[in-house]
């Protein structure tokens, strides 16, 4: 498929609105962009998918880079996000997984024990050509607007792994958390390992941000989640700070984890639409930005709404140190794309002018 070299954005990466809000400095504008941006919602999407699955699609280096790229050609947001899914590595070390339409991740073999885990080898480059090759290819085609690599947290990938598919309750992920932490966890352990070098690898082929999808992780208690899971991802969020790519982190439903995700050492908490920006400024360790956090529904209704909603939120994240506007969860599946490509030149344009630039 042929790839359009994307113009029109700021030069050096450096100067990137995107990266200079993730680090907590000045910006002309709020900058924007939307979780599942590549994907569902656009008809050139399901053209380019057509007869072919999730991760079949996700191995295919020339077609991560179109769909990658689709949203750009739409949308002015500030950066793009890797084409792919959080079960991509488990798949790459040898797990026994699909992605079913209109389910999600379903295992075949889900953990049980501890010899289980033998399953879960260390996830090295060579598993991942096709994600190296693409996102150096893309870093060429972007012309300068950062690219954001992507993992999935170990709660959530544990949760995939021991319901054997998706979950409301993850009432068998969290019985093994309760009832045996040795093998929680050295299950975590592992998942952490695949998840550090997974985003490793996209840094190395020219990331210039990372995101840890903790999906699930809104389903524990704080105490659980300090105890049995903050560990986990500090180690990721640590083994990264040497590559000096902001570090953003997201789980839906988090609002009582906040503090504790901040502190779990991300330079970006990713906020759901359930706690607005400005009380979770409060909640949030300083010196992080926050990054959200608009309902995607919203963009479903009338766009007097749409717009109210989010200069509310844009009014709302002018209190944190760094704000990069988004939704609080992915992009629905039935969001009409010229909504999209109109609130992100309202964000654009409204920021600029609080921010006396227009």
């Amino acid at each position: 498929m042929a790839c359009e070299t994307i113009t029109d954005v700021t030069p050096l990466e450096g100067e990137s609105p995107f990266l200079l809000a993730c680090r907590r400095k000045p910006v002309p504008y709020t900058p924007v962009w939307y979780m599942r941006q590549a994907g569902r919602s656009l008809p050139e999407y399901r053209i380019a998918r057509s007869g072919m699955g999730m991760l079949e699609a996700c191995q295919q280096p020339e077609l991560i880079v179109e769909i990658t790229l689709q949203p750009l050609r739409r949308y002015d947001v500030d950066a793009a996000i890797l084409f792919s899914d959080i079960v991509v590595p488990l798949k790459a070390v040898g797990v026994s997984l699909d992605i079913s339409p209109g389910i999600g991740p379903v295992v075949e073999n889900p953990i049980r024990d501890a010899s289980d885990l033998q399953r879960l080898r260390p996830l090295v480059p060579d598993d991942v050509p096709y994600v190296t090759e693409a996102a150096r290819a893309l870093v060429t085609e972007l012309g300068g607007r950062p690219l954001i690599g992507f993992a999935g947290g170990p709660f959530t990938l544990a949760s995939y792994l021991v319901e054997g598919g998706p979950s409301k309750t993850h009432d068998r992920t969290k019985a093994l958390m309760y009832g045996d932490p040795p093998l929680w966890n050295a299950l975590l352990g592992r998942l952490a390992d695949i998840t550090l070098a997974f985003l490793q690898i996209q840094v190395a082929a020219g990331a210039s941000a990372v995101q840890l999808f903790d999906s699930w992780v809104g389903s524990v208690s704080p105490d659980d989640y300090r105890r049995s899971v903050l560990p986990h991802c500090k180690r990721i969020f640590d083994s990264l700070a040497a590559t000096g790519v902001p570090r953003i982190h997201f789980g839906v439903g988090t609002g009582e984890l906040l503090s504790l995700m901040g502190e779990a050492g991300a330079d970006v908490v990713g906020v759901d639409w359930r706690v607005p920006l400005d009380e979770a400024v409060r909640r949030v360790p300083p010196g992080k930005a926050l990054q959200g956090n608009l309902d995607p529904a919203v963009l479903l209704a009338p766009w007097n709404v749409v717009e109210a909603r989010a200069r509310d939120a844009l009014g709302r994240g002018r209190a944190a140190e760094g704000h990069v506007f988004n939704l609080g969860h992915g992009v629905l599946p039935e969001t009409d794309p010229d909504v999209l490509a109109r609130l992100t030149d309202l964000v654009h344009t409204e920021s600029a002018r609080a921010a006396g630039g227009i």
